[in-house]
């Protein structure tokens, strides 16, 4: 593998860039970031470039300082640059009406009515923000229009289904001919089919398409980058490079944090996954004391030498580490409960929901520790868990299976061959997978009842449309008879929004964009009538008071955020220092949550 030197900040992919750019990786490790700095420094080359976010809880605007909408905005102070958003709620509107529209003058009202309610889960957002994408790729007046069309994507796990999602679906409009699906007649979707193929060899062809795998140098992105290169080529998408996010060199060997930083980088890289081991193509960007927001930002991350202002090795202003003790041991008066740890991807949400369970196991209390997230790491943060913590996952693929069987199985004793045929192809559908997660994720919250159940969720986007599917399917119940719905799911909502059932833990780094989308996640849920019960600011560097010039300033930069959370968002706080080790197993767990270093 060789680095490009750090004066060609992104210079190597610059160069090589192919029409269609897709920035993917662990969510945290700086897509916006990275995918807006290429972005502007094609445009400033003269090249025409159309920015897209496919990210449901997109920081794009911020990020740019740039208000993108959900067509091809020009963006201010860079000619050839516009950008947009892929609005999913927005894009499910259009695709609603575009299925409901032609019947509104031939059903009656109730009908159209029951149609809209069928259209209104989460699937159908999900198929309608892909037709978006799907039409970015195919579009011949985007194709001219453009030299260049960069993705900012999802954090990983959404991303693969998206990219999976063009064959997945031709696959089931080829080999399902009953004429209907959750999201609607085929008719609509069989119109589409030449575009998926199109999508597809779009995305698989090397002249055409790069996926930028971005990552940090550190253990948990490398793999799972590693993870998305295997799992990518394997639906035929090859031509990926690497771009390694935060590299850093101690200033100051007398700091054992930076040393440590240091260190832990450089073991990391040289234990390379073995999906990354092929990628040739690798560009470095160095560490910054303060994430890039705005133009000149961005412009100053590509050429750092211009921006290196002199750093003030001074200490940040006294913050105090407070470990999660307290909230823990409000949590453990109630015997039982349901803790979710929410937020942006890469924050910390399986770390912070570990040391939680890990904590209330050690008091004594039975404990199961489960995730959401398709992308989470969950076995390898928790180790072996511990003789009153057991460690669960739901899995997309099993759920799906055991759900089919389910719904086979009963239907079997009402419906003739042909009927079973017809249910078994809808059964096929990508959709299911959505419904069978839901009731997974319904059981899990039921289990709280008697003990605790700590969830590790999915980043901010794909959470809330899980919670969505809450609301959606409660009120489809209420104008559909037929089949009876399980229990755990009728009594789901009330469940999420009983306070002293639920306890959500909104986890952030002290640093703009993770505490702006976490404020924006709990005015979602104060909407729908769930209350954050605190916050949790991890890897904080102004608790671990570093001397090095470049730790010193991002630790005197977070201070303006330690701030506004604390007096602006939240009732309850715990900041946990960032830590030399990785904080992996019981026992760095137990003392991450008592506020070690």
């Amino acid at each position: 593998m060789t680095l490009a030197a750090p004066s060609a900040v992104l210079g190597g992919l610059r160069a090589t860039a192919t029409p269609y750019l897709f920035f993917t990786g662990k969510g945290g490790v700086g897509k916006t970031s990275t995918s807006s700095a290429a972005a502007v420094g094609l445009a400033d080359a003269g090249r025409k470039v159309l920015l897209v976010s496919t990210d449901p809880a997109s920081n794009l605007n911020e990020v740019l300082g740039a208000e993108a909408g959900q067509e091809p905005t020009p963006v201010p102070g860079v000619p050839g640059l516009y950008a947009m958003n892929i609005d999913p709620a927005a894009a499910a509107a259009q695709y609603r009406e575009k299925v409901v529209g032609p019947y509104r003058a031939a059903l009656p009202a109730s009908a159209i009515a029951q149609i809209e309610e069928q259209l209104s889960g989460a699937c159908t957002v999900e198929i309608a923000a892909f037709n978006e994408f799907v039409a970015l790729l195919t579009d011949p007046e985007i194709a001219t229009r453009f030299d260049h069309v960069v993705f900012d994507t999802a954090p990983t796990g959404h991303t693969i289904r998206l990219l999976s999602l063009p064959a997945a679906w031709s696959d089931f409009l080829i080999t399902n001919p009953g004429g209907a699906s959750c999201i609607g007649p085929l008719a609509e979707l069989g119109a589409q089919q030449q575009r998926y193929a199109q999508a597809m060899e779009a995305l698989a062809d090397p002249a055409r398409t790069t996926v930028v795998l971005v990552t940090r140098p550190d253990t948990g992105p490398l793999e799972e980058a590693g993870r998305t290169a295997s799992e990518l080529r394997a639906l035929g998408i090859g031509h990926q490079r690497l771009v390694i996010n935060g590299v850093f060199t101690a200033e100051r060997q007398d700091d054992p944090l930076a040393v440590a930083w240091q260190r832990r980088a450089e073991e990391a890289l040289a234990q390379l996954p073995s999906g990354l081991a092929d990628i040739t193509e690798v560009d470095r960007v160095p560490l910054l004391a303060v994430p890039p927001i705005g133009l000149s930002a961005l412009r100053a991350m590509l050429a750092p030498q211009t921006a290196a202002e002199p750093l003030t090795a001074t200490h940040a202003p006294g913050v105090e580490t407070t470990g999660l003790g307290p909230l823990v041991d409000e949590i453990a008066d109630g015997g039982s409960g349901l803790v979710m740890t929410m937020g942006k991807g890469g924050v910390g949400k399986t770390t912070v929901a570990a040391a939680v369970a890990a904590d209330l196991a050690r008091r004594g209390h039975p404990v199961t520790l489960t995730t959401t997230d398709p992308a989470a790491h969950v076995e390898m943060i928790a180790g072996a868990g511990s003789a009153n913590m057991r460690i669960t996952r739901i899995d997309p693929a099993a759920e799906t299976a055991a759900y089919t069987a389910a719904v086979l199985a009963q239907a079997s004793t009402s419906l003739d061959e042909d009927a079973l045929r017809l249910m078994a192809e809808d059964l096929d559908s990508p959709c299911t997978e959505e419904i069978a997660v839901f009731y997974a994720f319904a059981r899990t919250v039921a289990e709280a009842a008697d003990r605790f159940v700590v969830v590790d969720t999915a980043p901010t986007g794909h959470t809330l449309l899980l919670l969505d599917a809450s609301r959606d399917y409660q009120r489809q119940l209420s104008q559909q008879t037929g089949q009876t719905p399980p229990a755990e799911a009728m009594e789901l909502l009330n469940r999420l929004t009983d306070p002293d059932y639920t306890r959500i833990l909104l986890v952030t780094l002290p640093e703009a964009t993770p505490v702006h989308e976490a404020a924006a996640l709990q005015a979602d849920l104060n909407r729908a009538g769930i209350k954050p019960f605190a916050w949790v600011v991890n890897q904080s560097l102004a608790v671990a008071s570093p001397v090095d010039p470049l730790l010193a300033a991002k630790a005197d930069a977070e201070c303006r955020y330690l701030t506004e959370v604390t007096t602006e968002h939240a009732e309850r706080t715990a900041v946990l220092p960032w830590t030399a080790a990785p904080p992996i197993g019981t026992e760095r767990l137990v003392e991450l949550a008592a506020g070690g270093r």
